[in-house]
């Protein structure tokens, strides 16, 4: 081999020698390495500023898609039948869509169980005055990089994500209607 030459290998050579375990090694090696920058794109995309991931689940009433909601302050709220907090937070939710709808605003609870009839237990218990969607397999608290429940994410008119707020807390309601209010000022 000569300087600034690469050697040369022939398909019977890559396919016999031993570069070929190390043609593999080198593949396995990039392949976790692209999984790796795609989690991280995941992990980035519910960060303040940055396009929010698009969903299309199925609703209550209908799919429920976030382009549907193009032009609207969202307020996504991710929930299970089995979470405390966020048997606390409906009754919130459905006062600021009382309020706020009329200006354009909505909330979207996607609950994350596993079995239908436990979300429908809950909201039976539990009503819910807004758009449901139902995400039994999990994927989209994925592309949220959600850690718990509940978690919510203000997602402006322009589909960009405004804040993600893990938890809920009655002293937490002022400050994030105060959120709601000023990304509705903004639209």
């Amino acid at each position: 081999m000569t300087p600034n030459h690469s050697p040369r290998f022939s398909r019977t050579t890559a396919r016999r020698g031993p570069s070929s375990l190390s043609a593999r090694s080198g593949l396995t090696a990039l392949s976790t390495v692209l999984a790796g920058l795609m989690l991280a794109g995941a992990v980035q995309a519910a960060s303040p500023g940055q396009a929010a991931p698009a969903f299309d689940l199925a609703g209550a009433q209908g799919n429920v898609s976030l382009s549907q909601l193009k032009g609207k302050v969202v307020y996504l709220d991710f929930w299970a039948s089995w979470c405390g907090p966020c048997r606390q937070s409906f009754p919130w939710m459905n006062e600021m869509q009382a309020k706020y709808g009329p200006k354009g605003f909505v909330v979207v609870g996607v609950n994350l169980d596993s079995k239908r009839e436990d979300a429908d237990k809950f909201l039976f218990q539990t009503p819910a005055k807004f758009t449901l969607a139902f995400d039994p397999k999990g994927d989209s608290p994925k592309t949220y990089a959600i850690k718990g429940m509940p978690t919510s994410v203000l997602i402006g008119a322009d589909g960009k994500v405004i804040q993600q707020h893990s938890g809920f807390r009655d002293d937490e309601r002022a400050s994030l209607e105060a959120a709601i209010a000023a990304a509705l000022s903004g639209r």
